[in-house]
């Protein structure tokens, strides 16, 4: 049996934005979609959506008036070819709660917990395609072992390098206007 056997037809070929707009929510809870291609994630541990949903309702009390923060919804970096990432918090526009597909510009911060398996990825691809995006801020957590996360944060700079690095943040975060 090959690879391709298992997978659905549905898994083997470039989707477009208007194709995916028409599936579930059920069926875009464990999945991105990246150039066209679908790519199933793993199931996050309980210690990861549990530091991804307190990280949530913290930014989401700093945030103000203007602004909410979230776990577990799509944004769409880009249509053709079709780029949603679901980033495992968003600080995004209040006026926008409502507006789906959430774009690059009704985005201030993306957050991604590393897991393992999620290493390259939140590490080097999603910096870069949350950068060329537009997304102003960038913070990446790493979980260790000792149980004290990590943060890496990152701001928009001008090209070459898309993003400048902020500050390495150990223990508690304290987020300001703006973060």
């Amino acid at each position: 049996m090959t690879a391709g056997s298992v997978a659905p037809a549905w898994m083997r070929s470039q989707i477009s934005a208007e194709q995916y707009d028409s599936w579930s929510e059920q069926q875009c809870a464990d999945i991105e979609v990246v150039d066209g291609m679908v790519v199933v994630s793993p199931s996050a541990s309980k210690r990861h959506n549990r530091l991804a949903r307190l990280l949530a309702n913290a930014l989401d009390a700093a945030a103000g008036p203007d602004w909410n923060a979230d776990t577990d919804f799509d944004v769409r970096l880009q249509d053709v070819p079709l780029t949603n990432r679901r980033p495992d918090v968003t600080v995004y526009r209040v006026e926008t709660i409502d507006l789906t597909p959430t774009r690059p510009e009704h985005v201030l911060l993306v957050v991604e917990v590393v897991s393992p398996g999620s290493e390259t990825t939140d590490r080097i691809v999603k910096v870069d395609q949350y950068a060329k995006a537009g997304i102003p801020f960038y913070w990446r957590i790493e979980q260790a072992v000792t149980g004290i996360p990590t943060a890496d944060t990152y701001v928009l700079g001008r090209a070459p390098k898309p993003y400048r690095d902020g500050d390495m943040l150990i223990s508690r975060v304290r987020a300001a206007a703006h973060f």
